[in-house]
């Protein structure tokens, strides 16, 4: 197989998971490095495939799945798995991490979570290496971008939140 018909595969495996999939598991299904499916991916985003980068792997997002909304939080880093289990709790996915940084401009970070097993296992990987969240850069304050089924899910959250003191307004 040469390396566009690979990257093809790779598109195709991506669209066919409802799972992310690490860039190990598809070297190996490949039989090529992990650094090649990097620069395969590289590759795919660049000729307009929307790729995202999670902690437990790619994950090719639609156009279709709409229904996206932006909320602000602010919170300290041991609020952090309660807050995206208020999130994740009322059924909605929470894609990125946003801060704007003084120097580098809007900051992003892929997360894409659905449930508290996916909370558990991100708040898992940031302990066991000692990561400080995107949002210390800001003290707290950040904005996560959510899609959700419904907008009720959505507003269940911000009240949710706002209970918590962690849904950031000009209040706060």
């Amino acid at each position: 197989m040469n390396a566009s018909q690979r990257r093809e595969r790779i598109v195709n495996a991506l669209d066919g998971s409802d799972r992310p999939i690490s860039a190990a598991a598809l070297a190996k299904q490949y039989h090529v490095s992990r650094q090649i499916i990097v620069g395969d991916v590289a590759l795919l985003r660049a000729s307009g495939h929307n790729i995202l980068a999670t902690p437990r792997g790619y994950i090719l997002e639609h156009p279709d799945q709409q229904n996206v909304y932006r909320i602000a939080c602010r919170h300290n880093a041991e609020q952090m798995q309660e807050e995206l289990y208020a999130i994740v709790d009322e059924g909605c996915t929470v894609i990125d991490v946003i801060v704007s940084h003084p120097i580098y401009g809007q900051l992003t970070g892929q997360l894409n979570l659905s449930n508290r097993h996916d909370v558990d296992e991100f708040v898992r990987k940031s302990r066991a290496s000692n990561s400080t969240p995107i949002s210390a850069l800001t003290d707290g304050i950040h904005l996560h971008t959510l899609r959700s089924p419904d907008p009720g899910a959505v507003q269940r959250v911000r009240t949710k939140l706002k209970e918590m003191g962690i849904l950031y307004t000009n209040e706060t």
